[in-house]
């Protein structure tokens, strides 16, 4: 550490806990008066604290836009940081609250949608069945969106796809996913003896939008094969209305296979895989989890049984 990162150590050190997590609610609200609102203190005094702690750290946190304010470069940083040191007090409060009366946490956890239904849900119905008490906030999103909240220290830890080279989560490789192609029941093209690849193009597909590693993994694929692109395309990021296209339409929709077989074997759910096999698989996902900081241990209940469920 040199001798200006030394000295701004020690000046940071003399931050008030009110500071910080008016800083960290400052960055999330992006209004001074919703930020001391949350901190429970009036605005005045909430001008006053960031006014020391630009005197204190001589930095400029923050500017006057129109009205308002908004964080400085070096105020959005801070905040991200006195944001962090707020989850990691949490984390620290509720692993104390474990040890000291044996009930567990609440445990914030983050999936793609593959494994969200086929690891998270299984596992985390077998652990409230041992202990009624456990609790979990899931949040199923994309990879980009995970890793952002978990850097953030919103998130215990999540099952995603982690850009290599990155300084502050760490991963451990899980498995791949394969895909199937998904349709309602009663498809014209369940009736085919053998459903021929370039018939498949024929119909709607619904994916995600181009940048998507699914919409990409299939594109990839059907270049390799041989096949054009799908002509008529539907983008949505929507599980949901995914699953309400293909009940009302002829759309096929490529889908993790695990998430497939976990509602596709019912003979009551309205949707089927296709007998066809186009070697679809996406990128392997990983458990992904923040460099330096320890899971509590009720997560650390939760991600231990997901491993072993693979």
């Amino acid at each position: 550490m040199n001798l200006a990162a030394s000295a701004l150590m020690t000046q940071l050190r003399r931050l008030k806990p009110v500071q910080l997590r008016l800083l960290a609610e400052l960055g999330e609200a992006g209004a001074l008066g919703l930020a001391a609102s949350r901190v429970g203190i009036a605005q005045p005094a909430a001008s006053r604290l960031l006014a020391e702690m630009e005197e204190m750290l001589g930095l400029t946190l923050h500017e006057r836009q129109g009205r308002g304010l908004r964080l400085t470069h070096v105020g959005a940083a801070l905040a991200r940081r006195a944001a962090r040191i707020e989850m990691e007090l949490f984390d620290a409060a509720q692993e104390v609250a474990e040890a000291a009366t044996g009930r567990a946490g609440v445990v914030r956890v983050g999936a793609v949608t593959g494994p969200a239904l086929s690891l998270v849900l299984p596992t985390l119905i077998a652990l409230q069945r041992t202990m009624p008490d456990f609790r979990a906030e899931v949040t199923v999103s994309t990879s980009v969106n995970l890793c952002d909240m978990l850097r953030d220290g919103r998130m215990d830890f999540a099952l995603a796809r982690l850009t290599p080279g990155d300084t502050q989560l760490k991963a451990r490789q899980m498995a791949g996913e394969p895909l199937s192609l998904v349709v309602r029941r009663g498809h014209p093209l369940l009736v085919l003896p053998t459903i021929p690849m370039a018939e498949l193009l024929h119909f709607d597909w619904v994916m995600g939008d181009d940048e998507t590693l699914l919409t990409q993994t299939v594109t990839a694929r059907l270049a390799e094969l041989g096949l054009p692109l799908p002509q008529r395309r539907i983008s949505t990021s929507s599980f949901l209305f995914t699953l309400a296209l293909l009940n009302q339409t002829d759309a096929i929709a490529p889908l993790a296979t695990p998430v497939v077989d976990s509602f596709a074997g019912n003979p009551s759910v309205p949707f089927v895989s296709l007998p066809v096999d186009l070697g679809l698989s996406v990128a392997p996902f990983s458990l992904v989890t923040r460099i330096g900081s320890q899971l509590t241990p009720s997560a650390q209940r939760l991600a231990d049984g997901i491993l072993a469920s693979l």
